[in-house]
């Protein structure tokens, strides 16, 4: 059976495929982390277009019958590129979870946590323009935060930080709903409520992409076939195959190999490295 095919900057993604296989497990998939690359945030967003249509080929190549662009920072940059490139294939993105958060505050303040890019891609821009009317978004980068979950730092002293330097000043003008508009901070959310308190709510689209992803594949009849047995998912990284590994354990349970791949001349190829 064809897999999804998922990619991100590293493994922030995997909080969208952690959701995926909960709504959608008989589906295969292919997890592709640009860790050679990561974090994709800083980066000018062409040279992150031109690395998300390279992945999306090999995806693609790999047999994917819908791609989800797992990183809000690629999203932001690539996503309406690559639906001109491939016009035929089915892509799902990440958006700031701006319309629900501005549906669901009591106090009309709502925090954002995302990368630079984001804030600066025109998708973020038309959905605050649409749904953030009469509220008050207060923006934070987060600086280095993608890099400690990357290391595996969920809740050490200087993650801890990171987020008490983003939200104390969101707290303090009374924010009531935190967006995250990183697929990496979903694995910071016990320590983000911890900061923040009960009062505050946080708001994971991890669960809203899985429905998209839902939808999409019913209308372009790809579901897998009901009863099917779990569907296969294969992970590979550009970086470090044994990182990763570590990653996948540390980040969603799964003691799992992974597959080497690499950029050659600007392209990814296939490695020969497998781990175990």
């Amino acid at each position: 059976m064809r897999p999804i095919g998922i990619f991100d900057s590293g493994v922030g993604g995997l909080s969208v495929l952690r959701s995926l296989c909960v709504l959608l497990p008989a589906e295969p998939a292919l997890y592709l982390a640009d860790q050679a690359h990561v974090p994709y945030g800083p980066r000018p967003l062409e040279e992150v277009r031109q690395f998300s249509e390279q992945i999306t080929r090999y995806l693609l190549g790999e047999g994917a019958k819908l791609i989800v662009v797992a990183c809000n920072t690629a999203s932001a940059a690539a996503l309406q590129h690559l639906r001109q490139a491939f016009p035929l294939v089915p892509f799902v993105g990440m958006e700031p979870a701006v319309k629900p958060a501005a549906e669901q505050t009591r106090s009309g303040v709502v925090g954002v946590l995302a990368t630079p890019a984001t804030f600066q891609g025109a998708l973020y821009a038309s959905v605050v323009e649409r749904f953030a009317n009469g509220v008050t978004l207060l923006q934070s980068t987060c600086p280095g935060l993608v890099g400690q979950i990357e290391a595996g730092d969920l809740d050490g002293p200087v993650t801890r930080r990171i987020l008490e330097e983003a939200l104390g000043p969101m707290l303090e003008k009374g924010i009531d709903t935190v967006v995250l508009g990183c697929t990496h901070y979903p694995f910071v959310i016990p320590l983000i409520e911890q900061i923040a308190g009960a009062e505050v709510r946080v708001i994971d689209p991890a669960p809203a992409v899985a429905r998209q992803v839902r939808r999409l594949l019913d209308e372009y009849g790809l579901r897998a076939p009901e009863g099917s047995e779990h569907g296969m998912v294969r992970f590979a990284t550009t970086g470090d195959v044994q990182g990763m590994e570590a990653a996948l354990i540390r980040l969603i349970g799964e003691e799992r190999g992974v597959e080497g791949v690499r950029w050659v001349e600007g392209e990814v190829k296939p490695g020969n490295h497998k781990g175990h």
